[in-house]
């Protein structure tokens, strides 16, 4: 299939267990959305771009979910796990959410179709 006809996303994956403020989370999400660039290719992220840079925000609410499903998804995907500074409302190390993608919207849907939106 050409990449023109994918609905490209990127998934946000957010680890609701630290209790972190809606501006550590936005924070956190904007850092993994684009630390995980880097690892896509450059036409699918042109390609993204260019369909208006689809994002979905989901949750899950311990560490270990997180990271099993970070573990599973970056065997197949471009994925970008994000570990907090601990300069401000969390300890130093916290896994605090991953971002996947750009990918086709139905394949990310394997790995993210269960969880809610944050």
């Amino acid at each position: 299939m050409l990449i023109e006809n994918m609905e490209l996303v990127q998934y946000i994956i957010v680890n609701t267990s630290l209790g972190m403020g809606k501006g550590k989370i936005a924070a956190q999400c904007s850092h993994a959305s684009v630390s995980v660039l880097d690892k896509a290719d450059d036409e699918t992220v042109y390609e993204w771009k260019s369909q208006g840079m689809k994002k979905v925000v989901l949750k899950v609410k311990t560490t270990e979910e997180l990271l099993e499903l970070f573990e599973k998804a970056k065997r197949k995907l471009p994925c970008m796990l994000i570990t907090d500074a601990g300069r401000t409302q969390i300890g130093a190390g916290s896994k605090t959410c991953f971002a996947c993608g750009p990918v086709d919207e139905e394949e990310g849907r394997k790995y993210f179709g269960k969880l809610k939106l944050l």
